[in-house]
């Protein structure tokens, strides 16, 4: 069964430059400003099979998204677990977020993918989107 994460990780990618991707689960929200500051591109996870969660995965997008350090950051929004029967698509997602409403609102260029990190579906996206989003300047 899938487990929600509540501790932090730490992944280096090459991208092809090292970019070290730092995981930070739901229950840690709390303590997310303290590492706004180091944050050149941000991935925010959604768990796509859990319609009790949307609200307040929704609360924190909109917190994530107000924050001042983050004004100009690439936020990636992925609705992930769409390997798992319950999923809710990515049109019932942005619909039930108001994505359009957050995107019109937001400072911060957002884009949206489902993925599995189950199967690797979508994943392939995700590092394309990383690369383009942590280039060199």
């Amino acid at each position: 069964a899938p487990v929600a994460q509540v501790g932090t990780n730490l992944t280096d990618l090459r991208l092809p430059r090292k970019v070290t991707v730092r995981e930070l689960g739901g229950c840690m929200g709390p303590i997310w400003p303290s590492y706004y500051s180091e944050c050149s591109a941000l991935l925010f996870v959604v768990d796509a099979s859990n319609p009790t969660q949307i609200s307040s995965s929704c609360i924190q997008l909109l917190s994530v998204l107000s924050a001042v350090p983050l004004a100009s950051v690439p936020v990636l929004v992925l609705f992930n677990k769409i390997d798992l029967p319950c999923y809710m698509s990515l049109v019932e997602m942005k619909s039930l977020f108001r994505m359009q409403d957050i995107v019109s609102c937001a400072t911060q260029p957002i884009t949206m993918l489902e993925t599995s990190a189950r199967d690797g579906t979508g994943l392939a996206d995700v590092l394309q989107w990383l690369r383009t989003a942590v280039k060199d300047p």
